[in-house]
């Protein structure tokens, strides 16, 4: 639909970065010698003293996740060079790669060999019948380390990040409970990882930790009676040792940043692991206790990384969120967190927004001469206009001389203000703020009301309570917690004045979502799962499509048959005509009697 330019800014690079940054997915080898690590979307070795590294795959795709063998001679790792997330094997010294896994899942990453000949993966391609978890989970799967050979469902769960004690074969795991990223920072909830243990042998699973914030990334300490693993009860992800019984002791005293990518030799002794974007390594004695402690790796990366000064990049595709003008001649989008403009009959595009936060949803005034757009800032979310001088309107913003921006709401509580939409009328903005209460905002005054209290809505991720203004300006559309609970949602009438109680208008007790306006304000439509296949457990339905009239006259119009419509019409037809008539026979009459009045003045 549309075709943007555009242009980003690069660095030049053609020397040895000797303090590279943002090395990730760390990865000490089984016989302690080396660390492979990705940096760049590329798979990276070096010596654990530290020193020069070694380019390992050299791909224009996205490489990630290494994963070494048992004898150290080979590394596992995901690569999107087949255009999805694929399971590949390289020898740890280079060389072609071997594409292991051929699904078309999303994200295929391995976690682990789990012998000598086959890896551990987890993907997202079919749970087990006996599966009771959310679709969204992953499962776990393995496939021999050769080309063409089949993978096979090893467990129907997710697990997040795994080691495998080689002597008696137990998986120690990270789980996975909800839908949250797993590495969101300072959560406290039920829905946190947990470290778990599963043994194979036995069938067997154990919960090892029941800490309600964060415990991540589990690797054995040299046998399957402790283990070393990520645990943020002091307000960072920190290295802990804890033992199979339960007692523990911290390692690691970081106060800003959390470690990431925690890793050991076989021996348990020789830990690695990424912060603030480097590696750092360190040495555990025999007893548990640090024997050195935690240091920065010296890490030299000597490569081609060569980026232009400017890319231009045509995307026909990628837009977060679009808006039509009111004449239909421009669409605005959000892409990459910026926005621009394109013209819907030519390429010309202009970009709107510059900026190294994020824009995120954006509307045309009703006439198409202002953008009104959130945008976060300094970190803070407020609310911001876009316009062009007078001259400029006549063709829209593709063709505009100059962007005139302007803060138009900062929330005084310091809460983000999101969603901006321009009322039908042109004197209002709608928006969310703190992501749940539902604000009106006089553009004239400057003055912002709260229509709808926060407490009616819960917020699971930015964006997710839609609203819509009617044709009349006079009221919004929006979800609302009514007798359903947070996750079945109900859909509510609200004043846009605030001056009365908002009209809970489908009283359903099950999923009601994306409510519009139909018949010219006279109903709505929206989404529900009240008639589909529902879980009743927990959330996930089949919605349907219902309409609901708000006016008798609309709703006996929605019912007439084409014969009826068709009969109306030529009343209608009719009835203007004789209208029409009237006032010109009126308006002939009138002027007559004009004429002779005019005449009788004249003695005429």
């Amino acid at each position: 639909m549309f075709s943007a330019v555009i242009v980003g800014s690069g660095v030049a690079a053609g020397f040895a970065e000797d303090t590279p940054l943002w090395l990730r997915n760390v990865a000490v080898s089984p016989d302690g010698t080396t660390i492979a690590f990705t940096y760049k979307g590329d798979i990276y070795t070096v010596p654990f003293g530290g020193g020069a590294a070694k380019r390992i795959t050299t791909s224009p795709a996205y490489d990630s996740s290494p994963v070494w063998s048992p004898d150290s001679k080979r590394i596992a790792f995901s690569s999107d060079r087949e255009g999805t997330d694929d399971v590949f094997i390289v020898d740890a010294t280079g060389g072609v790669p071997v594409r292991l896994t051929t699904s078309n899942a999303s994200s295929e990453t391995p976690k682990a060999f789990i012998d000598d000949t086959h890896i551990l993966y987890g993907t997202s391609i079919m749970p087990s019948q006996k599966a009771a978890h959310g679709a969204y989970r992953s499962q776990m799967y393995t496939v021999a380390d050769t080309a063409g050979s089949r993978p096979k469902l090893y467990l129907s769960m997710p697990m997040v990040m795994v080691d495998i004690d080689r002597a008696s074969g137990k998986i120690i795991y990270q789980n996975r409970k909800g839908y949250e990223d797993v590495l969101r920072k300072h959560e406290r909830s039920s829905g946190t990882p947990d470290v778990w243990m599963y043994d194979a042998n036995g069938q067997q699973f154990n919960q090892l930790t029941t800490f309600n914030g964060s415990c991540q990334n589990p690797v054995w300490a040299g046998g399957d009676t402790s283990f070393y693993y990520l645990n943020d009860s002091d307000g960072n992800n920190n290295v802990y040792l804890r033992s199979i019984g339960g007692t523990e002791r911290k390692l690691t005293e970081f106060k800003h940043h959390p470690v990431r990518s925690l890793s050991a030799d076989r021996s348990g002794r020789l830990l690695a692991f990424s912060q603030d974007g480097c590696i750092y390594t360190m040495r555990v004695a025999a007893d548990g206790s640090v024997e050195r402690a935690p240091e920065k790796l010296a890490v030299s990366i000597v490569a081609d990384n060569y980026d232009p000064d400017m890319v231009k990049t045509y995307a026909s595709s990628g837009a977060s969120t679009m808006a039509v003008s009111p004449d239909g001649s421009q669409v605005a989008f959000v892409i990459r967190g910026d926005i621009y403009v394109t013209s819907t009959k030519y390429k010309t595009t202009r970009r709107i927004t510059d900026t190294a936060g994020q824009e995120r949803r954006v509307s045309f005034s009703p006439d198409g001469k202002q953008l009104v757009y959130d945008s976060e800032r300094d970190g803070l979310w407020r609310i911001y206009t876009a316009s062009m001088e007078p001259a400029d309107t006549l063709n829209g913003f593709p063709y505009a001389s100059r962007i005139i921006e302007k803060m138009i709401y900062e929330s005084p509580a310091k809460k983000a203000a999101q969603q901006p939409v321009f009322s039908p009328d042109g004197k209002k903005i709608a928006f969310l703020e703190d992501r749940t209460a539902l604000k009106v905002l006089d553009i004239a005054s400057g003055k912002a009301i709260t229509v709808l209290d926060p407490k009616f809505n819960y917020s699971y991720t930015d964006g997710d309570i839609p609203f819509e203004w009617s044709p009349d300006s006079k009221y919004l559309l929006i979800t609302y917690i009514g007798i359903g609970g947070w996750n079945n949602t109900d859909i509510a009438m609200v004043a846009a004045d605030g001056k009365s109680e908002p009209v809970d208008l489908t009283v359903s007790g099950y999923s009601d979502a994306a409510p519009r306006w139909a018949a010219g304000g006279g109903g709505i439509t929206y989404l529900s799962g009240k008639y589909g296949y529902r879980s009743h457990g927990s959330w996930g339905e089949q919605y349907d499509v219902l309409l609901m009239m708000l006016d008798a006259e609309k709703w006996d119009e929605f019912r007439m048959t084409e014969e009826e419509v068709a009969l109306a019409e030529k009343d209608e037809k009719a009835e203007a005509a004789k209208e029409s008539k009237d006032k010109k026979d009126k308006k002939g009459k009138k002027g007559k009697k004009d004429k002779e009045d005019a005449a009788k003045k004249k003695g005429i």
